[in-house]
């Protein structure tokens, strides 16, 4: 309510979710000529608040001066990187996934993932999809990308990510390749801090910018998103941070990046838009304003998320920025001549591409297409066979022995045991399962359970949730309290599989993320399954009882039983075992 913008809890501010359009902001996005935003998981909650939601926000820019769509955008990459509900979606397993399947599946899924994800953003009124992540993981220590990438070859990337992007674009849904001109192979996450990556020209050209390269070259690249990353061998020049402190510019900053290297020299003519402006590998060392003039001198289009508004006393925050921005023009700080050609590069976009069905079709048109799409049959049946076809096993059979009646699980939550307590009861209804969920059970409970046990099988996340995982930069409190030192827990799981080894018990271990963990604990079990993915969510019915899903749990019961052979071949390199 507009109220809520004014007061929450007594405070200034809100920290209330916008589910709905107050008259407030709709007047802001009118009379500011606002040309686009971006919304996150906490403002998409069921189909038919998102298509009113998305509804309202084209009315509101139809009636300004410009009277162009919005772009409406969201961050749907599918596995650990998805925005709308997971109980109305289909959210797929995610790039690593698909990158498994590469070898006997080719593009199939990377296609089909790129349909879905376009299909259903659309279907609710969203028209452009950060995604698809086509950085090349090479680092085994990378915190925010690792899942999030197609794998270690950039040629299998550079193929993924383009048949990605082409089959989200056949759904009037724009991609964005991210991010430029490469994250894969840091050790630091741009949310919290500025990562610095020193390969040298060959290499770069050869891995960082080949996806991008790929996808320019065969005319998909509509927008590139820009990576908030320092590539001294790219471009080392030096800018003064808000501490008083000399230090190279990040990409995002640099206009040998955007404009020398990728509009001259690799050709690309769309869409430039940063990675949010309010991360720290921006925000920690240069004021808002400051940050945006300094990436539109470098060459970018579009600044996403350059301030924040959390109250209507926020509101003249927009109208300054602004001001600041004309006077920088009027001053020569800006090109003009740079400005007015971003400006008609957007409009082109907005134009030239299917985005007038946004103030053309009704609200009951588009509450009659999300119904009909969001998870719809078809959807979820690709859903659940990437999540089978991309299993892999790297050790053992797989199944569980003939012999055994009890399964201990030790799995990160209750949740995911509940999951995969589910599948096993689908697939071996004679088997008694245990859990002790791996952050609430102590190691000494966690023993008796493993003696009274004919098996266990312990899954593990490695790394931990990046902020972009949570949500943004607005979850990084939570993201940095993390319920327990992963360190001590991942020790824990250790000594578990070491002490299961003893007794002689069938021990399978699950790598539930990226798989190069699996070194670790390879040579304490007989079974090693990779799955690229660990989400699972709750259902509950009328009655209250709940039902946990989750596809990798599906896709681990499938193969424990013997109902699954695995096909799946690690897109990363894991070592000896």
């Amino acid at each position: 309510q507009p109220e809520e913008l004014v007061r929450f809890n007594g405070k200034t501010g809100c920290n209330l979710a916008m589910t709905s359009l107050p008259q407030d902001v709709a007047d802001l996005i009118t009379n500011s000529n606002l040309g686009g935003l971006i919304l996150f998981s906490e403002n998409l909650a069921e189909a038919e608040q998102i298509v009113r939601l998305t509804h309202d926000i084209q009315m509101a820019a139809k009636n300004s001066n410009a009277a162009l769509p919005m772009f409406i955008a969201t961050d749907q990459e599918g596995g650990r990187v998805a925005r709308l509900p997971r109980t109305m979606s289909t959210a797929l397993s995610g790039n690593m996934a698909i990158g498994a399947t590469y070898e006997k599946h080719d593009v199939y899924y990377a296609k089909w993932s790129g349909q879905v994800l376009g299909a259903e953003l659309n279907s609710v009124g969203i028209n452009v999809n950060f995604a698809p992540t086509v950085d090349v993981n090479m680092n085994a220590k990378n915190p925010v990308i690792n899942v999030r990438s197609f794998g270690e070859d950039p040629k299998q990337v550079a193929e993924l990510g383009l048949a990605q992007l082409a089959a989200m674009q056949t759904q009037g849904v724009l991609g964005t390749l991210k991010h430029f001109p490469g994250h894969g192979d840091t050790h630091v996450d741009s949310h919290t801090g500025l990562p610095r990556v020193e390969h040298r020209l060959d290499k770069i050209q050869q891995v960082d910018l080949l996806p991008f390269q790929y996808a320019i070259d065969h005319g998909e690249a509509k927008v590139i998103m820009t990576a908030h990353i320092q590539y001294p061998h790219l471009d080392d020049t030096l800018f003064v941070s808000k501490s008083g402190k000399s230090m190279v510019k990040p990409a995002t900053m640099s206009k040998r990046i955007l404009t020398g290297l990728l509009r001259e020299k690799m050709g690309y003519q769309g869409l430039i838009i940063t990675d949010a402006l309010d991360m720290a590998g921006i925000s920690d060392f240069m004021s808002e304003t400051q940050a945006v003039i300094e990436t539109f001198k470098a060459g970018a289009d579009i600044a996403l998320m350059p301030i924040k508004i959390r109250s209507i006393e926020d509101f003249p925050k927009l109208d300054k920025l602004l001001d600041e921005l004309e006077s920088a023009v009027e001053a020569g700080e800006l090109d003009r001549t740079q400005i007015e050609n971003s400006f008609a590069r957007i409009r082109g976009v907005k134009t030239n591409t299917g985005f007038g069905q946004s103030f053309s079709s009704s609200l009951d048109e588009k509450l009659k297409q999300a119904k009909s799409t969001l998870a719809s049959t078809r959807h979820k049946q690709i859903e659940q066979s990437l999540s089978d076809d991309s299993l892999t096993l790297l050790k053992g059979r797989g199944r569980l022995d003939t012999k055994v009646k009890t399964l201990h699980l030790i799995l990160p939550d209750e949740n995911k045991c509940h999951a995969l307590a589910q599948g096993l009861k689908r697939y071996l209804p004679e088997i008694t399962v245990t859990c002790g969920p791996s952050y609430e059970t102590s190691v000494a409970e966690q023993k008796k359970l493993i003696r009274a046990a004919d098996a266990v099988l312990l899954g593990n996340i490695t790394p931990k949730q990046s902020a972009v995982e949570m949500g943004g930069m607005e979850d990084l409190d939570k993201y940095r309290s993390l319920r327990r030192n992963k360190s001590a827990h991942d020790k824990d799981l250790l000594q578990l599989l070491k002490f299961s080894q003893k007794l002689n018990r069938q021990s399978i271990f699950v790598s539930l993320r990226t798989p190069y963990e699996l070194q670790t604990y390879a040579r304490y079990s007989s079974d090693v399954i990779a799955t690229y993915s660990y989400n699972s969510f709750s259902e509950f019915d009328a009655e209250g009882a709940r039902t946990a899903k989750g596809l990798a749990y599906l896709s681990l019961a499938k193969l424990l039983a013997g109902s699954l052979i695995p096909t799946g071949s690690s897109p990363v390199t894991i070592g000896s075992m």
